[in-house]
């Protein structure tokens, strides 16, 4: 896997001051980073915000499709232990969780999820006893396959937001983009058909009993701008597909193998992938469960007016459970 940095956007000690102290008052007015109360007034504290906030959190513009914000620097004493579950992780870095809503309130419309981890805006992403060998956030054992955030839902979000709190084992993230990737002319309208469906992961239990079966779906759309995907392997049955769509889909996932790059994420950094463009995962690694492992906020964002994909996926029906968006809640 190739060990090129991935494209960083620093802040400076005085803007990533402003975003945090913008975070706390907040925090201190609604008393918890879940208020209803404190997602409804993030507009208003984003409108508050100098240029230099504002520049450094612009549409991802990289050939890679993501970037790594720079600057900002959680205490690893304050923080206290990594929660054991995301269950039990309660207001643990509820500053964070502010500092990562305003981020995402810069770049769209923060949005979450009824039936995964409480509906939360905000999910705390360790790793948990007896879920090391899932294709879910909570594993560590395996390679987290690398997949398109939500890929089962037509109302995915359009950007993904990692934000690090703690990582002494320079556990890496993975990150690939399809604008990379060189894709046979006749694989791309192989994968532009829709032949298989993206079942919800393992981390959408009411989803996943939910009656019925999702209709299939492309694996790639084309764009304007270029390719996009929607692509989860370890929830595609690909044992279903014909053999020569079968034979692309693998082509496709060993070609975005090649280009992808890992991501060592530091305490404060936050990683912004385009979730039309990159796919994401990480590697495996050994969990300790003494409140030292791996521990990261993840946000999803939709961006309005946003154009990057096909009328036809955003009049699909949905399957499964519903996003809300912050300020409709």
């Amino acid at each position: 896997m190739p060990t090129r940095p991935a494209p960083v956007r620093p802040l400076d000690a005085p803007t990533a001051a402003e975003l945090t102290t913008a975070a706390a008052e907040l925090l201190a007015e609604h008393g918890t980073a879940t208020s209803p109360g404190l997602l409804a007034a993030l507009p208003e504290a984003c409108a508050r915000l100098g240029d230099e906030v504002r520049h450094a959190l612009r549409p991802v513009d990289t050939a890679d499709g993501l970037f790594v914000l720079r600057g900002l620097h959680p205490d690893d004493t304050a923080l206290g232990a990594t929660p054991g579950h995301w269950s039990t992780a309660g207001d643990a870095g509820a500053l964070w969780d502010t500092v990562l809503l305003l981020v995402s309130a810069l770049m769209g419309t923060p949005i979450a999820w009824e039936g995964q981890q409480d509906g939360r805006f905000v999910h705390n992403i360790v790793p948990s006893p007896g879920h090391e060998s899932e294709q879910t956030g909570a594993s560590s054992s395996v390679l987290l396959t690398p997949h398109t955030e939500d890929a089962f839902h037509p109302g995915r979000a359009h950007l993904l937001l990692l934000c690090c709190m703690r990582n002494h084992d320079g556990v890496a993230t993975t990150a690939a983009s399809v604008r990379l990737a060189e894709l046979a002319p006749a694989d791309v309208e192989l994968l532009k058909r829709p032949v298989a469906p993206i079942l919800p992961d393992d981390a959408y239990e009411q989803a996943r009993r939910f009656p019925g079966r999702p209709a299939p779906v492309p694996t790639l759309f084309g764009t304007p701008d270029g390719p996009t995907l929607r692509f989860d392997p370890a929830y595609t049955p690909l044992d279903e597909a014909d053999p020569a769509w079968g034979d692309a889909y693998r082509r496709l996932e060993k070609e975005l193998a090649r280009v992808s790059v890992a991501v060592s994420l530091r305490p404060g950094d936050v990683l912004v992938v385009d979730n039309d463009v990159v796919v994401h995962g990480r590697v495996p690694f050994r969990a300790r469960y003494d409140g030292t492992d791996r521990w990261l906020k993840r946000a999803s964002v939709r961006v309005p007016g946003r154009r990057t994909r096909p009328e036809a996926e955003r009049a699909e029906h949905g399957y499964g459970q519903a996003a809300r968006e912050a300020y409709a809640r």
